[in-house]
């Protein structure tokens, strides 16, 4: 699935572009929230056409975008899907706006907020888990966000960090009731362009990905890091990444912009992206299944290397607890304590009479759905 994001502010102004990537031939239209709203405790209202690298995610703009996509995909004949975020401190929220208005995948990793936005991790936990429920009574596929971890770290050094998070991401997913099915768990091409063999180690690592997580519809996302603001280079990096997303068959191609640290993409940028993974997908489309690794290769003993160091992490997360190895800076190189961070005023002790209706009846009928 070719997946490309437009973020414009105006929602309107989205539409349009978002028409010109699927006529392009995109498959998924992420539309990118503005700037700050993750740590908005409340969620707008309306159709709105002001933002700050990105577009407020309300539950009008997802049904203006959503019936857009319906009219071209009607006029293509090819289904568009839609993706939003629900990371942040309106997790289950979000996820309702998008089941009610037919969104196909939204963004929703059980540690990004706290990582990422410093929300408090018992208010970030707690919403995961109802968010994802939501999520998996409306067949909305979630995906994660391990990709951030290797723009604060480095990503040949931490890679084991990765798949540590993709272990933790997919058992959360599955105590909310989502199954494999829909579970885009997130990684990226960001090693170093400066490392011998760099292409070696990102083929093993999302080589090993795909074979770890066979049915999960894993999101794979370009170089960012690493980009310059060379064009042509970037092209070239680009290519190198929609190489191994086709080698190892990636389900959710996030397409790498040539424009990437220049500016927001020009429709002209997803045009040329959209050729690039085209070409290469159409030019190499059988060649995964013409390779076999070498048993004590380079890659083969990368990627045990990695799965080792990813199981060590995880061994340690479980002797420590999760909210000390978080406050430890584990993930990303980044220090979050148990007691801090915003939303915590959110969180309650529960009260021995405490009773959610939605979440048992959700249950049945996610049960129902899966029987």
């Amino acid at each position: 699935l070719l997946y490309v994001i437009v973020a414009t502010g105006n929602i309107r102004e989205d539409i349009v572009q978002a028409v010109a990537a699927a006529r392009q031939g995109a498959d998924v239209i992420a539309v990118i929230r503005t700037t700050g709203q993750s740590l908005l405790d409340y969620v707008p209202y309306g159709e709105t056409s002001e933002g700050f690298g990105g577009t407020y995610a309300t539950q009008e703009n997802f049904r203006i975008m959503r019936a857009a996509l319906d009219e071209v995909g009607e006029e293509l004949n090819h289904y568009i899907r839609l993706c939003n975020y629900c990371s942040g401190l309106c997790m289950p929220e979000i996820a309702a706006m998008g089941a009610f208005e037919r969104l196909d995948m939204m963004l929703n990793d059980a540690l990004y907020g706290i990582l990422f936005r410093d929300i408090n991790m018992k208010r970030t936990l707690i919403d995961q888990y109802f968010s994802r429920l939501i999520n998996a009574c409306a067949g909305v596929i979630i995906n994660t966000g391990e990709d951030n971890y290797l723009t604060t770290s480095d990503a040949f050094e931490e890679a084991h960090t990765v798949l540590a998070s993709q272990f933790i991401n997919e058992q959360f997913a599955h105590k909310a009731g989502l199954k494999n099915n829909l579970l885009g768990l997130g990684h990226a091409y960001e090693i170093s362009p400066d490392i011998k063999n760099s292409f070696v180690y990102e083929l093993a690592q999302a080589q090993m990905a795909k074979e770890i997580f066979p049915d999960a519809p894993l999101k794979y996302m370009p170089p960012t890091k690493y980009i310059t603001g060379d064009i042509f280079t970037a092209n070239v990096q680009d290519a190198l990444f929609n190489m191994v997303t086709s080698i190892t068959g990636q389900r959710i191609h996030l397409l790498g912009m040539i424009s990437e640290a220049v500016h927001t993409p020009f429709m002209s940028d997803r045009a040329t992206a959209i050729e690039n993974a085209d070409y290469i997908s159409r030019a190499m489309a059988d060649l995964g299944d013409e390779i076999t690794f070498k048993k004590d290769g380079i890659m083969s003993k990368r990627a045990n290397e990695v799965l080792d160091q990813a199981l060590e992490l995880l061994r340690n997360i479980e002797d420590v607890g999760m909210f000390k190895a978080l406050s430890k800076g584990v993930f990303g190189g980044i220090k979050r304590g148990e007691m801090n961070g915003k939303g915590l005023e959110g969180v309650f002790l529960k009260s021995p009479d405490y009773i959610n209706p939605f979440i048992d009846l959700m249950k049945v009928e996610l049960e129902e759905v899966l029987s």
